[in-house]
């Protein structure tokens, strides 16, 4: 690892102004409108208005609170001066600072006995006026709701790769300023000259550091130091290897290439050959796997300390030394993780708009309040930590690992795929059209954005990005989708990352705390690739494909050195061993294995004919009254527990049972 020179450290320590200043310049309405100029100079400038009319249409119906001045700006061409007067204006008068929102709508808690208000916040569109306040404090709701998926991973894959705690520090810094950077590359969309491509989707469409590369690195790390590449103490305690991070940045910057190309292609195309019969259990797997990490630092870590050694510095976790150490699985631990777990229920609960989509966020400051109180926190990482941070400020040694090809390629076809279903649903709460051209090119654009960030996340050190999904949860809870939110974000993003004793606060925080937080993030990525396969209408195909994929997954997460003994070579050429060694890592990763084998069928098994899916559709009507008459004829009714606590007998509708027997 080394440290940029003085004037490429004086250069990108400018860059933190220039970004928030260029932020705060699209916050207060100074945008350049580039995309709106090209698109009318291209003869898109009907869609676009037939855009804005939806919105203005939709803004308009039912009551609400607000100015019944909100409406969409003005699509023609403004001076300089006009723009000038219109910041101004934003900044001296009432209605440009804070106008007539109902900010207590925000913070109104959902309690029994409160009294639910009739009236509706008003709609914010893409382009609409909005107050400065507003947009200030709606940006830095959406920064937080995207915190605690931003810092997680970093954490968890320097933690594999046994990194001090200053190197933690700077990854979890580094995720946040890129993250800040490369969302606003997503929220401002650029058009590629003399194509009709374009670079982001125009929404808030923010990014975050992915899930999926944890179990990866995980699992990649652990074989690096298993064949050398990664060095261990003589007592065979691993030591630091920014070489096997290095490796995995040069190889997925490598590897987005692969989005990149396919962004280019319809997104009919893509939807057939990746289907969510493909996507869904591969997600799923994803977060299967990683709440086993979860729970293991709920317990009290992931280090040495879980084996509970009877001797040595890590008898006690995290580890002798700690300010409060405790065997691992201690009562205390669990206590502690479990007081994050339950605020988050009860924000989402009894919680304020806000508070539901900061739910997470606030679990865990319930949980790190506790643990100060009871001594818990070690304070000397924040003391020892600078004032400010930037990237570049540690690199790594840029490498391609063979091994990590493989996977690398099935996350960014999975990254890809999360990418066009995030874009889809913004699109919906944002109330633009999801179908056209417009809606077409937002998909090329956001998808191309992806791969490029994909790419320069590893050219500043941090592994690849993904579209997140939760600001969609609050574009619609908050009834705003306007894009100087967005840009505020961002702003807040990059200072936090920009502040690295905050940085250092996050490091510190006990693994319990944030095992029960992250537990619970870990199990929405797996519900995330449930409802991707309730999409899937369930035929014999589909169903085939399934059991097939989750067997050999669930099977590689459940015993994960299943694999590890089948290649027995132990010869001295390179090649050969990379080749077994990448053979290995994906058969004994859940979410790989299952992604090759769901895309595998999916092109290799036929369609179903219409005869077979009658027989099929029959013969599962049949078996279901074939079950029914057995259990009246033991005297007894299928039935499902009723709201009230009561079984009522379990109804086939008319139409499916008569469906039924035409087909038989």
């Amino acid at each position: 690892m080394t440290v940029v020179g003085g004037w490429r450290s004086a250069f990108f320590s400018s860059l933190p102004l220039f970004i928030s200043l260029s932020s705060l310049l699209f916050g207060l309405g100074l945008e350049l409108e580039l995309e709106l100029e090209l698109e009318l100079e291209l003869g898109l400038g009907l869609g676009l208005g037939l855009e804005h009319l939806q919105m203005s249409v939709t803004i308009d119906s039912g009551p609400h609170d607000g100015p019944d001045t909100i409406v969409p700006e003005n699509s023609s061409k403004r001076s300089i001066g006009e723009r000038i007067h219109s910041t101004v204006r934003a900044f001296t008068t009432k209605d440009g600072l804070v106008g007539d929102y109902d900010y207590a709508f925000l913070f109104r808690p959902n309690l029994p006995f409160m009294k639910k208000s009739k009236r509706r916040a008003p709609f914010f569109g893409l382009q609409d006026r909005m107050p400065v306040i507003l947009g200030l404090l709606l940006g830095f709701q959406h920064s937080l709701a995207m915190l605690a998926g931003i810092i997680t991973p970093p954490i968890l894959i320097a933690g594999s790769a046994y990194f001090d705690t200053e190197t933690t520090q700077y990854l979890v810094s580094t995720s946040l300023i890129v993250s800040g950077i490369l969302s606003a590359v997503q929220i401002t969309r650029f058009k590629i000259m003399k194509t009709p491509y374009y670079i982001g989707t125009g929404l808030i469409s923010v990014v975050g550091t992915s899930f999926a590369i944890i179990p990866l690195a995980s699992k990649g790390f652990s074989q690096m130091y298993a064949n050398g590449m990664c060095k261990t103490a003589d007592d065979g305690t691993p030591l630091p290897c920014p070489e096997a991070y290095g490796a995995l940045l040069g190889t997925a910057s490598l590897c987005a290439l692969l989005e990149i190309g396919l962004s280019f292609m319809t997104p009919k195309l893509l939807k057939k050959l990746f289907p969510p019969i493909v996507t869904g259990p591969t997600v799923m797997l994803i977060g299967v796997s990683l709440i086993e990490s979860g729970l293991q630092g709920w317990a009290g870590g992931s280090g040495s300390c879980m084996s509970r050694p009877t001797s040595g510095d890590y008898m006690l976790c995290p580890s002798n030394a700690a300010p409060h150490p405790l065997p691992w699985g201690s009562a205390e631990f669990i206590g502690l993780g479990f007081s994050v777990f339950i605020t988050i229920i009860i924000c989402e609960r009894f919680g304020s708009p806000i508070m539901k989509s900061l739910a997470v966020v606030l679990g865990l400051l319930v949980g790190c309040i506790i643990a100060a109180a009871c001594g818990y926190f070690d304070s000397s990482g924040i003391t020892a930590a600078p004032v400010a941070s930037f990237i570049w400020v540690k690199t790594f040694p840029l490498t391609v690992y063979g091994p990590f090809i493989l996977p690398l390629l099935a996350i960014y076809l999975i990254l890809m795929m999360e990418a066009i279903g995030d874009i889809t649903a913004t699109c919906d709460v944002s109330r633009l059209q999801v179908d056209g051209a417009l809606f077409d090119s937002r998909i090329q654009g956001g998808v191309l954005a992806d791969g490029l960030n994909g790419m320069l996340a590893g050219l500043c050190t941090i592994t690849p990005m993904s579209t997140f999904a939760q600001n969609n949860g609050v574009i619609a809870l908050t009834r705003c989708a306007n894009r100087k939110a967005g840009f505020a974000a961002c702003f807040f993003l990059i200072v936090m990352g920009v502040f690295a004793k905050f940085a250092a606060a996050i490091t510190s925080i006990p693994d319990a705390v944030l095992g029960g937080m992250t537990t619970f993030l870990f199990a929405s990525v797996a519900v995330s690739g449930l409802r991707i396969i309730s999409t899937v209408p369930f035929t014999r195909r589909t169903r085939f494909i399934l059991t097939a994929s989750l067997a050999l997954g669930y099977g590689a997460t459940l015993v994960p050195t299943w694999f590890s003994y089948v290649f027995t070579y132990t010869g001295g050429n390179r090649a050969k061993a990379g080749f077994f060694d990448a053979i290995v890592l994906v058969m004994e990763t859940g979410f790989a294995v299952t992604a090759f084998v769901a895309v595998a069928l999916n092109l290799g098994l036929p369609e179903e004919s219409e005869d077979e899916e009658i027989e099929s559709l029959a013969g599962d009507l049949g078996e279901r009254e074939a079950e029914e008459r057995e259990l009246e004829m033991r005297g007894g009714s299928r039935g499902y527990e009723n709201g009230n606590g009561g079984l009522e007998r379990e109804s086939f509708g008319t139409s499916k049972a008569e469906e039924g027997k035409e087909l038989k």
